[in-house]
């Protein structure tokens, strides 16, 4: 019996781990200023922003030391397409979502793209059928897929990038700083 009160206990302790990451995440969302409270903490405190690209995009600190660190390995178009496909879908009127589609095609998915990004021929194929009739949903796929490329490929170069680090100890001094 005491191997069953066991293993039911174990069974909680993933629970428990799973409800105070929920909790972090919480108030971190609901923090009207992340950056200022994150980098107010010791590094170890802001491992959640280095393990999540999607916390780095979500502030405009986090999304320009990102595209500085990806200049430096020449794939900055990768962020730009994704940051060009988020504000695409904030589009309401039919006409702008056209226009601004096809200027993200030419832009970045074309075959002449002067900032081309990685993409399948399948997905480019659904893209250009889908530029007939744009729907805010007509790169969710390519953003994903680029997304995906973000995360696994140079995000985790830049975490472990004296550029990242830089980021975090200039910001980290303003804010020692201001409570002075």
């Amino acid at each position: 019996m005491d191997g069953l009160c066991k293993t039911s206990l174990d069974l909680q302790t993933p629970k428990r781990i799973h409800n105070a990451w929920k909790t972090k995440i919480h108030v971190f969302i609901q923090n009207p200023s992340p950056w200022a409270k994150i980098n107010s903490h010791t590094a170890s405190e802001t491992r959640p922003v280095a393990e999540s690209l999607e916390v780095l995009l979500s502030h405009k600190v986090g999304q320009s030391a990102f595209r500085d660190f990806l200049k430096s390995e020449f794939c900055e178009e990768n962020l730009d397409f994704w940051l060009a496909c988020q504000e695409f879908k904030t589009l309401d009127r039919a006409d702008q979502r056209k226009q601004r589609a096809l200027h993200i095609y030419e832009e970045f998915i074309g075959t002449e793209s002067p900032s081309q990004v990685n993409l399948d021929f399948y997905t480019k194929a659904v893209i250009r059928q889908n530029l007939q009739q744009p729907s805010p949903s007509c790169f969710v796929v390519a953003q994903k897929k680029i997304y995906s490329l973000l995360e696994n490929g140079p995000f985790p170069r830049f975490v472990q990038s004296k550029h990242f680090q830089d980021v975090f100890k200039c910001t980290s001094e303003r804010a020692n700083t201001r409570r002075l």
